[in-house]
């Protein structure tokens, strides 16, 4: 009986052990910092697909949007902030917030998918922001660019999508070298980044957007293969994203995996071990 006491006893210590470090991990995601893999590739060349960091949840205070989500899509698990704290989503506060800064890297729920997306914060709440030839202009002014060479990647399947990227220089064959024109664009305030053209496309040129109080306009660095704030929400776009859904902060890539899974250590980019963002 001792003997089976003490067994149903270890099963019993195992499982408290991995519930309460459930418990923890839960804590510490939906309070400090959140994994994120990237899967697509529209802020190449800043961040590319594989890429793995963590968002800062701490620097724009919490919001319903802080709760973790669960998908797995081959258990049938799909759970996303509003099912845990869909009773806050209402609330048009942050706990301990600040505001996000021109220029951030941000993670934030999408409008309409409740999924996590990561773009770059062009316009602020009152903000005139719009393209004309493939030119960002902010508050009527045009936004500083300057050439800065040829982003060049190969063309072949990326990440466990296996998606192609798109190329400037035409239609290339796999293994060939797929060429996108580079810029280093500098937003008001002074922070500069790179960003990358394709060609032109619809959303070269765009009417006016004024951002609305307590909102957001997102754009991706990869300007010619995003789907962000220049398309409306009744397009599935991101349309502009209110300071309530907004999950934290982007600033380092911790490691990088150019391959179809994290687990293939001959394809991490070593380069890019705890690389900061711009």
């Amino acid at each position: 009986m001792a003997e089976g006491k003490g067994f149903i006893g270890g099963i019993v210590e195992t499982f408290k052990t991995i519930f309460w470090a459930l418990v923890i991990a839960g804590i510490f995601r939906t309070i400090f910092f959140q994994p994120f893999w990237i899967p697509s590739g529209s802020m190449k060349d800043t961040l590319l697909i594989g890429d793995f960091l963590f968002v800062n949840k701490m620097a724009y205070g919490y919001s319903y949007a802080s709760c973790p989500s669960i998908r797995i899509p081959q258990a049938g698990i799909d759970l996303g902030a509003e099912d845990f704290c869909g009773w806050f989503e209402d609330n048009d506060g942050r706990f301990f917030g600040s505001e996000p800064e021109r220029g951030d890297i941000v993670v934030f729920r999408h409008p309409v998918t409740g999924r996590d997306f990561i773009k770059r914060l062009i316009g602020l709440p009152g903000d005139r922001v719009q393209m004309q030839d493939g030119r960002l202009y902010i508050n009527d002014e045009a936004v500083a660019v300057e050439d800065d060479g040829v982003f060049v990647e190969t063309m072949e399947p990326q990440g466990p999508l296996g998606q192609q990227p798109q190329c400037a220089n035409g239609a290339v064959g796999l293994g060939a070298a797929c060429e996108k024109p580079r810029q280093i664009e500098t937003l008001p305030g002074g922070t500069s980044h790179a960003i990358l053209n394709i060609g032109n496309r619809s959303a070269d040129n765009t009417g006016v957007f004024t951002v609305p109080a307590g909102e957001y306009f997102f754009m991706g660095d990869n300007r010619d293969n995003s789907t962000d704030s220049r398309f409306p929400q009744a397009q599935r776009g991101v349309g502009f994203v209110e300071a309530k859904d907004l999950v934290g902060r982007a600033d380092r890539v911790m490691f990088s995996s150019a391959g179809r899974s994290m687990l293939y250590f001959w394809t991490w980019r070593s380069d890019r071990f705890f690389k900061a963002l711009d």
